[in-house]
């Protein structure tokens, strides 16, 4: 099937003393990286964030506007970037029909990735558009929705953005609010596969190591690389 990726990288880490989640490690690459391998079928692929440094060839980055935004902005962001490097290709190829969205602090993020595409490829011509849905997203094994591990239609997400910047609500929207008129499936993903790193704990919970620069008082513990 034919997609592009937006790989959210932004947020404030606020649990995490500040510290951004991006650089983190598991199992020797960073959240990042084990991000952009977890996409790495996509076409194109655009990490939406704060400067990530060096990125493989040809992955383009992107900041939300304004700042520390949201999720809803920095998929709106991640649009955008992606149809401005479709604009500036020869030809200007259209856009693929999904899109996946997925957000970085899954360490295990790339089984339930596999899921997805799995159960996209079982919808009768859904991966050449002809079906009408408007994506797929990852369920965790106790019920939790995960909007951040989700393939979505291009089109049906890019009317959503759209729609929501000429209303001005896109700044602090909950990613449910973009979604609200998308008609998405569930699908159950592998146990684990959707566990995110939100704090200290969850990260030594998950096997995730880092260090925290200078830490101060109440920023958290430095964990073993």
């Amino acid at each position: 099937m034919q997609f592009d990726a937006i790989i959210l990288a932004g947020g404030r880490s606020s649990r995490l003393g500040g510290v951004p989640k991006s650089g983190l490690i598991f199992d020797g690459a960073t959240l990042l990286e084990r991000s952009l391998r977890a996409a790495d079928a996509a076409g194109h692929i655009v990490v939406v964030g704060p400067d990530p440094g060096d990125l493989p060839s040809g992955v383009l980055s992107c900041r939300e506007e304004p700042r520390f935004a949201g999720p809803a902005a920095a998929i709106a962001a991640g649009l955008g970037a992606l149809a401005a490097s479709r604009a500036g290709r020869p030809g200007a190829a259209a856009a693929p029909p999904f899109v996946l969205v997925l957000a970085c602090d899954m360490p295990r993020a790339a089984a339930a990735v596999s899921a997805l595409r799995e159960a996209v490829a079982a919808v009768p011509g859904a991966d050449r558009g002809g079906d009408r849905t408007d994506g797929v997203m990852a369920v965790a094994s106790d019920g939790r929705k995960q909007p951040l591990v989700a393939l979505y239609s291009t089109a049906a997400l890019q009317r959503c953005a759209s729609d929501a910047a000429r209303r001005g609500s896109l700044e602090n929207a909950s990613v449910f609010a973009l979604l609200a008129r998308l008609d998405v499936r569930e699908v159950s993903v592998p146990p684990g596969s959707t566990d995110d790193v939100d704090t200290w704990g969850d990260a030594a919970a998950l096997g995730v190591s880092g260090v925290i620069p200078n830490p101060g008082p109440g920023s958290g513990p430095e964990l073993p690389s």
